[in-house]
């Protein structure tokens, strides 16, 4: 298997663990750790300032609703925070768009008018970041997170529908497990897919569980995704170690595969 990189998200304090435990990259939250609000609105911590990053992922507050919310609050939003956010990437940097609670459509609103408002954000985020050089990739959440868009499938119908060009599919099996999503699936929409987050039974690390996670990896590569793949897991408070020790048996997998 060939991926261009084996990394972890992670905030602010478990930056450096990360980087002392050998990943290929750091893939920072956004909310309430790389961007935080203040007094006078969303502000970079300046603990990132200087650094670069390639992918970045827990992109809207749980407290901003995206279909209910005043629309010019909410492309304020992507208008204030992307430039933030661009101060601290690579050229093409990828922001997974997940954000749960903020998507979800409360109750009495149709599936036809939340999937529309929802397609208006998206649309909006995708526009905004790509003027700084940033690209959108759409996570598809578990029901238990949301209730719009569960499936990597569901996901690729969504972007086709409005025409939602240049936006990605986050594939992570944590979802796609939760979501009995079958691995064929990830292979028939390989080449939608633009980014990868990987974990074990209940976002433990890879290696120790009983997930088929090597199983995944494999579909994702005969898809034809070659980029960037994070774990995205609960370390204990001892994270290093553990980090080394899972990043190896990812490493073992890719090049055994």
């Amino acid at each position: 298997m060939a991926f261009s990189g084996i990394g972890i998200v992670a905030g602010e304090h478990l930056t450096d663990a990360v980087r002392r435990a050998g990943a290929d990259h750091v893939e920072p939250s956004i909310s309430g750790n790389l961007v935080v609000q203040g007094d006078d609105g969303w502000h970079r911590n300046e603990a990132y300032a200087g650094e670069r990053f390639g992918s970045f992922a827990l992109f809207v507050p749980p407290d901003l609703p995206l279909l209910t919310g005043e629309p010019a609050v909410v492309d304020g939003y992507f208008q204030t925070v992307l430039p933030v956010i661009a101060s601290v990437a690579e050229p093409g940097a990828k922001i997974v768009f997940g954000s749960g609670t903020a998507r979800t459509a409360p109750e009495g609103m149709s599936d036809a008018d939340a999937r529309a408002r929802f397609a208006r954000v998206v649309g909006v985020a995708r526009d905004t970041a790509r003027e700084h050089d940033l690209r959108i990739v759409l996570e598809p959440l578990n029901r238990s997170e949301t209730n719009l868009i569960h499936t990597i499938d569901e996901a690729v119908r969504f972007l086709d529908e409005f025409t939602l060009d240049e936006v990605g599919v986050v594939a992570d099996l944590f979802h796609v497990q939760a979501e009995s999503e079958s691995f064929d699936v990830v292979r028939a929409h390989g080449n939608r897919i633009g980014h990868v987050h990987l974990s074990d039974r209940d976002r433990e690390a890879p290696g120790t569980g009983d997930w088929p996670w090597r199983e995944f990896l494999g579909a994702v590569q005969d898809g034809g995704y070659r980029g960037s793949v994070s774990l995205e897991c609960h370390w204990p408070d001892d994270a290093e170690p553990a980090m080394t020790t899972a990043l190896a048996e990812v490493r073992a997998a890719v090049v055994a595969g």
